[in-house]
C-alpha cells in the first residue's frame, strides 16, 4: 500500500465574505454511505441555510470523489471545494460549507475564492495522519538489553506494543518497512547478537502530524 494522507477528526472553519457566512465542517468518512450520512445531518443542523455544498474523496487507485453546488451557480461552490481536498493529498475525507446569505452577490470569482478559503480554515482545525506500510516484530533478549532495545525502537519513531518478562524480555513493535532491515541490523550489531528478531506480520501503522 503506498502511502496516505487521511484524515483522523474532522474541524469546523469560518469565514466571512461581504456579509455572507461560510461554514466549513469536515468529518472522517471511509465509504460513500457515511459520506451521505454526514452531509444529511449538516444539512439538519443548518437547516435554514441558503446552501450546504459538498465533497468528498475516499479511497485510492484511483479515488472515488464527488461533490455538490447545492443551488449555487455550476462550478462556483463544490469543485473548488473538491480541488481543495485532493490538493491536499487526502484520502477518506469529506467536507461541508455552509452558506448564510448576506445579501450581496459575490461572483462567480468570488465565490470560488470563498468556497476553497472556508475549507482551506477547516483543515486548520482539523487532525491528520499518514497511513504507512510497516512490519510487526518480535524481539527476545536478555534484561541487560532492555535499556538500549528501548532506545532503538523510539529512536526509529516506534514505541513498544507488547512485553513480556520471564527467563527473558520479549517485546513487540511496529517498524516502518523501509526502515525494518537497517533496524534489525542496528539491533544485532548494537546486542552482540543477543537480541532475536522475527517478523510477525505485514501491518499498516499511522503517524498523526499536520498537513
Amino acid at each position: 500500500m503506498a502511502e496516505r494522507k487521511v484524515l483522523l477528526e474532522g474541524g469546523v472553519g469560518e469565514i466571512t465574505e461581504k456579509k455572507s457566512r461560510f461554514i466549513a465542517t469536515l468529518q472522517p468518512v471511509s465509504n460513500e454511505e457515511e459520506a451521505n450520512a454526514f452531509f444529511s445531518s449538516i444539512k439538519k443542523k443548518y437547516w435554514d441555510a441558503r446552501h450546504n455544498c459538498s465533497a468528498f474523496v475516499i479511497g485510492t487507485d484511483p479515488p472515488r470523489s464527488r461533490c455538490s453546488d447545492d443551488g449555487e451557480p455550476s462550478g462556483t461552490a463544490g469543485r473548488p471545494m473538491l480541488e481543495v481536498l485532493l490538493g491536499s493529498g487526502l484520502v477518506n475525507a469529506a467536507v461541508v460549507v455552509t452558506r448564510y446569505f448576506g445579501g450581496t452577490l459575490l461572483g462567480t470569482g468570488g465565490l470560488v475564492r470563498a468556497y476553497t478559503a472556508a475549507v482551506l480554515e477547516g483543515l486548520k482545525n482539523s487532525v491528520f495522519g499518514v497511513e504507512r506500510d510497516g512490519l510487526k516484530l518480535g524481539l527476545r533478549f536478555p534484561y541487560s538489553d532492555e535499556s538500549r532495545v528501548r532506545g532503538l525502537i523510539a529512536g526509529y519513531g516506534s514505541e513498544v506494543e507488547k512485553n513480556e518478562y520471564a527467563a527473558d524480555v520479549y517485546f513487540e513493535c511496529v517498524i516502518d518497512k523501509e526502515a525494518a532491515e537497517a533496524f534489525m541490523r542496528d539491533i544485532t550489531d548494537q546486542s552482540g547478537g543477543r537480541v532475536k528478531s522475527e517478523v510477525l506480520e505485514h501491518c499498516v501503522f499511522l503517524d498523526k502530524q499536520s498537513l
